[in-house]
């Protein structure tokens, strides 16, 4: 058989059951639409933790207070707002610890903010000049307070985009209106450049304040809440980590490790880690996905074994003249292969279209990529072999005369 006769073939059967062959398809559609769908939000996710963790800074190294490890458990006391960190250890380690390119302790709580009749619950991180720098913090409109301010404790703010919008109204310049936390009153001298959020919190939504401020007027203590260490280069991260925990072991009078009241968190593990699971999220939204396309490709094999069974006086008839049994094997064959690519194809647009939607309506960033393309068409195509081949080899092994006396 010519293989243009057999294409024509194939036009006429599909043709001929245009409803059954349109829900086959149908099935298909549906079936990588929704892993292509469903593997962008899983990619989208894992591009936004990405980026948003590297918006952090670079090379960072972030020391919190208050955990404490026994022998075969593990025991947290709140890291962040446990007490064993203090200012006087961040400059230690600025002091006496090479290869950093700079440090910025902090000190973090959450307060209610008023200004003008309105008011918000929000972050307010008391820190110093250097945090700008540590974590990639830009200024939209104003500044950032100075050293001087650090030194004399001064009562002024700096806002996130967000929280700037929530107080003051979307795109608003507050410069030099008053804000009351914790009902102490503060002026606002600038705004940060929108940064977006993470797993962690929005860091668009925070009040920046002088680290001497905050514990003065604030926390009313020395501690801090963690200590950003940015490292001069990658390779030196490992050294600087063990350089830090052991100073602060000295310093804290411990003797044994694992009795550490303090932990160091390595951004790129961070990174590496949320990878992992978003990648594990990826897997399982598309093994999901995938379900649905071994029910469309049920739907082919349950076509093809009907038309089969309707087709059989003419299967019989054309062996009978001389077709052999790979002619009549490819061409029901072929016909479920092109049912899945037409099924495949209309499903990636559907899929790409629905990833669109789903940014464009929702807070859920999506990213489609080509390796998710290939592999839900490469799938349907795979489907398309592996169900239509029974429907195919039954039709070629058919006895001619039994099916030219089928009724």
């Amino acid at each position: 058989m010519f293989i243009g006769d057999l294409f024509e073939e194939i036009y006429f059967s599909i043709f001929a059951n245009k409803v059954r062959s349109g829900l086959t398809i149908l099935g298909i559609v549906i079936g990588v639409g929704s892993v292509v769908a469903m593997i962008s939000i899983g990619q989208g996710t894992q591009v936004s933790i990405e980026e948003s963790i590297q918006s952090m800074g670079s090379n960072l190294l972030m020391v919190s207070p208050g955990v404490q490890r026994g022998p075969g458990t593990q025991v947290s006391s709140g890291r962040g707002s446990a007490q064993s960190i203090t200012i006087d250890d961040s400059e230690a380690i600025e002091q006496g610890i090479s290869s950093i390119e700079a440090i910025a302790p902090e000190v973090s709580s959450r307060y209610q903010v008023n200004a003008k009749g309105t008011n918000t619950n929000t972050s307010v991180f008391g820190t110093v000049v250097s945090y700008t720098k540590v974590k990639n913090l830009g200024i939209d409109i104003g500044t950032f307070f100075s050293e001087q301010d650090v030194r004399i404790s001064s009562k002024v703010a700096v806002l996130g985009p967000t929280t700037r919008d929530d107080l003051f109204g979307e795109n608003s310049n507050p410069i030099g209106e008053n804000i009351k936390i914790n009902k102490i009153s503060f002026i606002i001298i600038g705004v940060t450049k929108s940064k977006g959020g993470t797993g962690f919190g929005s860091q668009d939504d925070i009040i920046y304040i002088p680290i001497s401020t905050a514990q003065r007027f604030l926390s009313g203590n020395d501690y801090v809440s963690t200590i950003n260490i940015q490292v001069d280069d990658e390779k030196h991260m490992s050294v600087v980590d063990e350089q830090v925990t052991a100073l602060l072991l000295i310093r804290h009078n411990i003797t044994n490790p694992d009795e550490a009241d303090f932990s160091i968190m390595n951004q790129a593990d961070i990174l590496e880690t949320m990878s992992s699971v978003s990648g594990t999220l990826t897997l399982l939204l598309g093994a999901i996905a995938g379900i649905s396309l071994i029910v469309g490709g049920i739907g082919i094999m349950n076509m093809m074994l009907t038309t089969v069974s309707e087709r059989t006086r003419e299967i019989g008839l054309r062996k009978s003249i001389g077709a052999k049994n790979r002619d009549i094997s490819s061409q029901f064959l072929l016909e479920a292969i092109v049912l899945t690519f037409i099924g495949g194809t209309i499903g990636i647009i559907f899929g790409w279209i629905t990833s669109i939607m789903i940014t464009q309506f929702s807070d859920t960033t999506t990213s489609i990529s080509l390796w998710s393309v290939l592999l839900a068409f490469g799938v349907s195509a795979l489907i398309g072999i592996v169900f239509g081949y029974w429907p195919a080899k039954k039709a070629a092994s058919l006895n001619p005369i039994d099916a030219l006396r089928y009724e």
